[in-house]
């Protein structure tokens, strides 16, 4: 449920009297009372009925009306001009766009799709906006196309678009940009089914629930950990430009029970210029590895003896087995140098990754590797690093994933994760104080899931 920052008001809940005989007795003797009041008004008016002839004289005069005059005309939205707006439909054309925006400009749609001014309109992203302003004669004042609603520069978010105007010989296009403004909202919801189906009834943008995950993925497998009644808090940016909300920003604070334990997280910026999320007692989440290498997957073959799958016999299987559906990204689970990247008998496409002296892992049977990665690259925990196949010895696409000590194997889902760095001195003084905002919107979410919990139990 979105919930708007200044929305502070707790819902107040009045009992009901359930003494319903007594009601039904008042208003019994209600009714009775009305029903002789109104006999005698009726019986009194007859007897008082007027002569018609006493009565004044009416007239009714009708004036006709010019209809220009009731006819409402659209206002100009700016400067003079009339703005018509439309959204890129999925598979949509440039010549789809301009016949919904009603523009026949002559030249117009051949300038698009050809000067290399107008290059970033050749990509059309589903759910951007497109404009046309026309003077009071129809005429083609400009277009606008935004294709980058929010764009995060340094301290600064930009709204970017391109803009097309005509002119003596054809048309000019240029790019232009201008800040847009930023706004908390904050959210909740319950688990049902899966993340994406609570925080879509929540009203929670896709990309926000990507982040979730994303920051507690070394807390929480939102592949296999959720259960039904997890309960989630949430508060993030948003952003507008012209009054109009166009895209949502940062994660600001989330906090996640999956079954009774709590998670939570706070994005800070250090004074030292580090940023990151860290929980609410200060210890960062970037963990040594995170949890899974994929955002949503399960588990098709734990660690330990199997029965091999192609070769049909029994053995030790090193690593856990991650079905997902071919194209699936992988990241990588840790920060680390890649030691080795190509083909490699039964694991098909494998990427090695050496995080430290001790600890290592591995992703096999990719489809493809992340493009420009190779032996030496540097990668940080998250990175896109290649993408579900089934090459090698694998009868389906899925992740073989390992993770190594001293290059022996270990279960990657019951290893011990080394601890993070956790905030000292002025840092945490400085975290102390970002946290108590945050907090306080978490908590009153927390109230308002806890209190709609007690009405449901009555």
């Amino acid at each position: 449920m979105p919930i708007s920052e200044d929305t502070r008001a707790t819902p107040r809940y009045t009992p009901l009297d359930t003494g319903r005989p007594r009601h039904r007795r008042l208003l019994r003797r209600s009714l009775l009372t009305l029903s002789a009041g109104l006999l005698a008004t009726a019986g009194l008016l007859a007897l008082l009925q007027p002569d018609a002839s006493a009565l004044p004289r009416q007239t009714e005069t009708s004036v006709p009306l010019a209809l220009s005059a009731l006819t409402p005309t659209a206002p100009p939205a700016q400067n003079g001009f009339y703005i018509e707006e439309t959204r890129v439909k999925p598979g949509d054309t440039l010549a789809a766009i301009l016949q919904r925006l009603g523009i026949e400009q002559k030249g117009l749609l051949g300038f698009l799709t050809r000067d290399p001014s107008a290059r970033t309109i050749y990509k059309l992203y589903p759910g951007r906006s497109v404009q046309a302003a026309h003077d009071a004669e129809g005429k083609l004042a400009w277009l606008r196309y935004h294709h980058t609603p929010a764009d995060r520069q340094g301290g600064q978010v930009l709204s970017r678009w391109l803009e097309i105007t005509p002119t003596e010989d054809g048309f000019k296009a240029v790019e232009d940009s201008q800040a847009v403004g930023t706004h908390t909202q904050l959210a909740e919801g319950v688990i049902q089914n899966s993340l994406f189906g609570a925080t879509d009834a929540a009203g929670i943008p896709d990309n926000i629930t990507m982040q979730m995950a994303d920051i507690l993925g070394s807390r929480v497998d939102f592949g296999r950990d959720l259960r039904k009644g997890d309960r989630f808090r949430v508060v993030y940016e948003t952003y507008t430009h012209q009054g109009q909300t166009v895209s949502s920003g940062r994660v600001l604070a989330v906090e996640f029970e999956n079954s009774g334990e709590v998670h939570n997280a706070i994005w800070f910026d250090s004074p030292d210029g580090s940023s990151g999320y860290f929980d609410f007692e200060g210890r960062s989440l970037r963990g040594m590895f995170l949890r899974s290498a994929l955002k949503f997957s399960r588990v098709s073959s734990t660690f330990g003896m199997r029965k091999h799958p192609v070769h049909g016999y029994w053995g030790g299987h090193k690593g856990v087995d991650y079905a997902a559906p071919n194209g699936t990204p992988i990241h990588a689970t840790a920060e680390g140098e890649v030691t080795f990247i190509g083909q490699q008998r039964g694991y098909g496409n494998v990427i090695y990754i050496k995080h430290d002296n001790r600890y290592s892992s591995v992703y096999a049977h990719q489809s493809r590797f992340a493009a420009g990665l190779r032996k030496g690259s540097r990668v940080q925990q998250g990175q896109l690093i290649g993408y579900v196949g089934s090459t090698g010895w694998a009868t389906g696409p899925h992740l073989h994933y390992e993770v190594r000590v001293n290059n022996a194997p270990i279960n990657p889902l019951s290893v011990d994760v080394p601890l993070a760095r956790t905030l000292e001195g002025k840092e945490r003084q400085a975290f102390m104080v970002a946290l108590g905002g945050h907090q306080q919107h978490i908590q009153m979410l927390a109230a308002l899931q806890d209190n709609r919990s007690l009405l449901a139990q009555r």
